[in-house]
């Protein structure tokens, strides 16, 4: 028996290393509970463009973390943040928005996507230009902003004018009163940039950044109307009218959008850029079973995330072998159907919590002892006697 363990972090509580540690443990505690051989386990913690996507990719591939103090979410706050500077024949960086521009870096009280702004990032794209890049990872979760990535591009030279010819105001205000658009001399000087999405949302639309994500950064719904309103402002100045539609176009607030159209950034699965680096498929192929866990699991896990990402492997390589390859999930707590459980893939669900207040005392550290007992309980749950090989 062969266990790939591929977790997403449990945010606020255990990074994605923190989490595949703990459910190996819990694995085999089953098992000897169990009275059963103990499995091979394959630990392969995962990401999809969110945060701690960096800490990810170090981990597999190895590299160095650049720190470096930039802008914050605010206009006037500044951060202690930084970059992954990967390990390989070609540097490559990778750049966490949230480092720079997160929803956690606020207050509750702070939270004002007309003021925040993605600046701070943008001066993480260009030092780790500075630092000789040859190519730049841009992660997009966990954003504080609904600002389109204007405050992205002006750190990099470009300026966003009203009527009279001056700059608008930073963060999604000031989105409406964008009048023309200047490139700046040294556009092409930047390395190529990826974009890794963990969302497919649009830029505009019921579904789209300010309709789905100016709620969770403090916008009111008079707000949300006017953020609306400023995004499409911004993209009707920009001469690529399929972009907004385009996936992944909406994620962290229109960043998404504005990372294609003022950096040339390619928008990609984060996943899949993630599974790509790790060699997930062929480790995956060689599994008898797949154990993934998330802090919250609900309809999103389903859309983008590991969870999908890994579900959508499981089926490809089912198909291909002619056998099942079941995939079971360990999370804090579960708002998933049993019906779209069913339909989803997954075969097995363990939670921690009935609640998601309880996700607030789960342990720090590498030891995770809910989680621990969670994977413990899944083998003795049965997992183990329909799948033993």
């Amino acid at each position: 028996m062969r266990i790939l363990v591929a977790p997403d972090s449990f945010k606020g509580t255990l990074t994605a290393a923190e989490a595949a540690e703990a459910i190996a443990a819990g694995l085999f505690d089953g098992y000897r509970a169990a009275r059963l051989p103990e499995p091979e386990v394959d630990s392969c913690p995962m990401a999809d463009g969110g945060e701690g996507t960096a800490e990810v990719l170090l981990g597999a591939l190895g590299g160095e973390w650049v720190p470096r103090r930039v802008s914050g979410p605010l206009p006037g706050m500044e951060v202690e943040a930084g970059f992954a500077l990967l390990q390989g024949p070609r540097p490559v960086a990778v750049v966490e928005l949230a480092q720079a521009s997160g929803l956690t870096l606020l207050r509750p009280d702070q939270r004002n996507p007309l003021r925040t702004t993605t600046r701070g990032t943008g001066e993480l794209i260009r030092a780790a230009a500075e630092r000789g890049a040859a190519e730049i990872w841009l992660t997009l979760g966990g954003s504080a902003t609904v600002d389109g990535g204007i405050g992205m591009a002006r750190s990099l030279g470009w300026r966003f004018l009203d009527d009279a010819g001056e700059p608008v105001p930073e963060g999604g205000g000031g989105l409406g009163t964008i009048a023309g658009i200047e490139a700046p001399a040294g556009a092409e000087a930047l390395p190529p940039v990826v974009v890794l999405c963990d969302v497919t949302n649009p830029l505009l639309g019921p579904s789209g950044a300010a309709a789905v994500f100016g709620p969770q950064k403090g916008a009111a719904p008079e707000e949300v109307e006017g953020l609306e309103r400023g995004l499409a402002n911004l993209a009707s100045r920009v001469d690529a009218p399929d972009l907004g539609t385009t996936p992944g176009a909406g994620a962290a607030g229109g960043a998404g959008f504005g990372a294609a159209a003022f950096l040339g950034g390619e928008l990609r699965s984060g996943f899949e850029v993630v599974a790509e680096a790790v060699g997930l498929a062929e480790r995956m192929r060689s599994a008898s079973m797949v154990v993934t866990g998330e802090g919250r699991l609900d309809s999103q896990s389903l859309e983008g995330k590991v969870v999908a990402g890994l579900l959508a492997f499981a089926e490809r390589i089912s198909d291909a072998r002619g056998t099942t390859l079941p995939v079971a999930a360990v999370a804090g707590t579960s708002e998933l159907a049993p019906d779209l459980q069913v339909a989803s893939g997954l075969r097995w669900v363990e939670t921690l919590y009935p609640s998601t207040s309880g996700l607030l005392s789960m342990p720090q550290g590498p030891q995770g002892l809910p989680l621990r007992e969670a994977a413990r309980r899944l083998v003795l749950g049965q997992v183990v006697v329909d799948n033993r090989q």
